[in-house]
């Protein structure tokens, strides 16, 4: 039984995008519940931290100082900065007050499970707020105002640790991708829908890194109804032999859930008995594992998924049934999903077959074959 700290508090989903954004508060507010309710926050190997806030000169490591001034500005309503310079606006990335301070603290959350991973005092660290893996250096992007998961990274590279990055949401990890495309101490894996049919429109399976990290970048970009069957024999062919050859000192991941096939965002057919057996596979890859959130917009959805991975990043075996109380204030019944997802046969058979061809593609690209 590992030692898991989870980082969370009210205050991470007390503000936010707002109900009428796919990125509801809701989404981490009920995940926590749930967990609670679960015994699992009481679990004699498990313990809750409240996350601190990340400072300026933190959030700079990877965010350049004229951006974090300008969210800064923002959150505080002040109207001498131009939104749109830095990719704010209507739609995905509106500005909201207390933005700032809610999203240093997800980076925060990150640091302080970096730094407890590095010093020895867990073996898992697990910020389900954060995964906020589309922010840029100097802007906001698919939902993301800061990038705590290269500020983390950057953050292990100063304390000479090697990082693999394992990236399962449904969406390319555009944003920690190009930040450690040129370097042979990051290693980083995104398996997301393909960029032709879903945003951020990137993540081929010939981007593959540049200069002295060529060969560290492994994209494999999904067709619309990949099923747990497929996803996981790619995932078996693929991430495991990485991470032993790569040997990472910490594997950081990000674990969003909008792969499920009720996710009103995306294309993907993965049940939350899929996502499950994904995050069985880190576990056992990962000794030393700090564990980030990300999308995942079914609301019914996430908090099963989420509460289900850290059973499984504490070694805790769940009752099949959701606790009475959560089941009374939110409805359903049991942790997994009662029906798969419908696909038909030759959708399937034409995933299977695409997924195929990557899959040698990448192995003969990054050296496996």
């Amino acid at each position: 039984m590992r030692r898991v700290v989870v980082l969370a508090s009210p205050a991470m989903w007390q503000t936010g995008h707002g109900s009428d954004h796919p990125l509801k508060p809701e989404r981490l507010q009920r995940t926590y519940e749930l967990m609670e309710a679960s015994g699992l926050l009481d679990a004699s190997n498990v313990r809750r931290l409240e996350p601190p806030s990340a400072t300026t000169d933190e959030l700079a490591l990877f965010h350049t100082r004229e951006y974090i001034e300008a969210v800064q500005s923002l959150s505080a309503g002040q109207s001498d900065v131009r939104p749109w310079r830095f990719n704010f606006g209507p739609g995905d990335n509106p500005v909201f007050a207390g933005m700032h301070d809610l999203y240093a603290q997800a980076v925060g959350a990150a640091l302080r499970g970096a730094d407890l991973l590095v010093r020895g005092e867990c073996e898992v660290a697990f910020s389900f707020g954060g995964g906020l893996h589309h922010a840029w250096r100097d802007h906001a992007s698919g939902f993301c105002v800061y990038n705590d998961a290269a500020v983390a990274i950057t953050w292990l590279l100063q304390q000479r640790q090697r990082v693999a990055y394992v990236d399962i949401d449904v969406h390319h990890g555009d944003g920690v991708q190009y930040a450690f495309d040129d370097s042979d101490r990051v290693l980083t894996i995104s398996f997301h829908q393909d960029g032709r049919t879903l945003f951020p429109g990137t993540g081929k399976i010939e981007e593959t890194g540049r200069g002295a990290g060529k060969g560290y970048g492994v994209n494999l970009p999904l067709p619309a109804g990949t099923d747990d069957e497929i996803y996981l024999w790619a995932f078996d062919r693929l991430v495991p032999p990485l991470l032993k050859r790569f040997r990472p000192d910490v594997v950081v991941t990000q674990l969003g859930v909008d792969t499920h096939f009720t996710d009103p965002l995306a294309e993907l057919s993965l049940t939350t008995r899929g996502h499950e057996a994904v995050v069985r596979r880190l576990a056992a890859l990962a000794p030393c594992w700090l564990a980030l959130g990300g999308g995942g917009y079914n609301v019914e959805v996430v908090p099963r998924a989420w509460t289900l991975a850290l059973a499984v990043m504490a070694g805790i075996r769940l009752p099949a049934e959701l606790p009475a109380d959560y089941r009374q204030r939110y409805g359903g019944r049991i942790f997994h999903d009662e029906t798969g997802p419908v696909i038909d046969e030759d959708v399937r058979e034409w995933a299977r077959r695409i997924i195929e061809e990557h899959v040698a593609a990448l192995r003969k690209a990054v050296g496996l074959d």
